[in-house]
């Protein structure tokens, strides 16, 4: 049976009072509605001003297609959940950006969302999403680490691609694991750390530059580029010199669905290639070090590695909360 689910102050996690406008807590905060969204932070100053640009610039690129499952295929190989199990759970979504995980729950299974992102992409997945949820979509703004939630209320909790854009990866996966219940299931998926030539990379030999530029200004360089770099990109790989390409100021486009027209590989190429140097944080973490994250915040890990489907690969991390 699916329990009721209701916001709470972020911080006291006392009840919240509504009308049309916004929630309203005991203590005098105001947390407005705008556009249907319950907005329990302010992002025009935060972190992650470079995902509300991207969001909501390509707001489609990732959302799945007749031409290309990508992120259904990511979400189910990723968490190993099948969609008969997830009927009328309730299930926390942390970072979800515009939106391309919130579809296929929607779309793939009769789960009830809570999803959110601490940028203005909630608008961008609103718009992509809000239509098809019939009422299954919780969706609102807000900190990783002050979620306007009870703690213990989910059957399942997952975070893709976010915790590493955190500012305390540590802090993050604790957060995470106290909105599971006792004896259900967190998923979290992040850059690894392969070796020590992980970072001999022109991400994180540029992004000491990049992170620092006008987000506007990252974008227009890397539109005017991107063609002769996909282009140098190609000829590396098609004379076996891919690994070259680390040097390359561009996503690796390989990573890229080989399913996609010229045009929508060129969209995909300059929105990963954005996503690689705008960000403020970028800690990617070794796999054995966020299983141990788990283990001491309460919850068994129950798979810690690589897990390859026609998505890609991803470094995956999988437990249940115990305590």
């Amino acid at each position: 049976m699916t329990i009721s689910i209701q916001y709470v102050d972020p911080k006291t996690k006392t009840p919240l009072r509504k009308d049309d406008t916004a929630y309203y807590s005991e203590t005098g905060s105001v947390y407005p509605i705008v556009n249907q969204i319950p907005r329990f932070v302010d992002s025009s100053q935060n972190y992650t001003q470079s995902f509300s640009l991207q969001w909501n610039k390509f707001s489609k690129t990732q959302i799945d297609d007749t031409d290309q499952k990508q992120s259904e295929t990511r979400f189910f190989a990723t968490t190993n959940w099948q969609p008969e199990e997830l009927a009328g759970k309730n299930i926390l979504e942390a970072g979800s950006g515009a939106g391309r995980f919130t579809r296929v729950i929607l779309e793939k299974t009769s789960a009830h969302l809570w999803s959110f992102d601490y940028s203005e992409a909630v608008e961008a997945n609103w718009q992509n999403n809000s239509k098809i949820a019939g009422g299954r979509l919780h969706l609102f703004q807000a900190s990783i680490y002050e979620i306007p939630l009870p703690d213990s209320s989910f059957d399942k909790v997952f975070c893709f691609g976010v915790l590493q854009h955190t500012p305390n990866f540590e802090e993050s996966v604790k957060s995470l694991i106290k909105y599971a219940k006792i004896g259900a299931e967190i998923v979290v998926d992040f850059y690894p750390i392969k070796g020590f030539w992980t970072k001999i990379h022109a991400k994180y030999l540029l992004r000491p530059l990049t992170k620092r530029m006008s987000h506007q200004t990252l974008l227009s360089i890397i539109e005017r580029n991107i063609d002769s770099l996909m282009m140098i990109f190609d000829f590396l790989v098609k004379v076996r010199l891919g690994v070259l390409t680390r040097f390359l100021p561009i996503v690796d486009l390989r990573t890229i669905p080989s399913t996609l027209d010229k045009q929508k590989r060129r969209e995909w190429a300059i929105l990963d290639t954005f996503d690689m140097f705008s960000p403020e944080y970028d800690n990617p973490q070794r796999i054995k070090d966020v299983a141990a994250m788990f283990e001491r915040h309460g919850a068994k890990v129950t798979f810690a590695g690589f897990v390859k489907s026609s998505a890609g690969t991803s470094a995956v991390v999988r437990g249940v909360r115990e305590t």
